[in-house]
């Protein structure tokens, strides 16, 4: 398995939108993002430090490999 580093929540979005993920609405605390085609979506916490299980969780309803995720940061 692929070692996941730690990262804020900007690089996780630029991250996913390199996918086709889009960001779907802003709050104070989440990033929802949407990708056409997929019934998931994914909520973003805005920290500076995005939770590694929580990353592992959003990368997995994503449908890619900790790899493919890692190549995109």
């Amino acid at each position: 398995m692929a070692a996941l580093p730690s990262v804020g929540y900007r690089k996780v979005v630029k991250a996913f939108a390199s996918f086709g993920w889009q960001v779907a609405r802003r709050g104070k605390s989440h990033i929802v993002m949407t990708k056409e085609g997929e019934p998931a979506t994914l909520s973003v916490p805005a920290h500076n430090s995005v939770a590694k299980g929580t990353l592992r969780s959003l990368i997995r309803n994503a449908g890619l490999t900790i790899a493919e995720f890692v190549a995109a940061l």
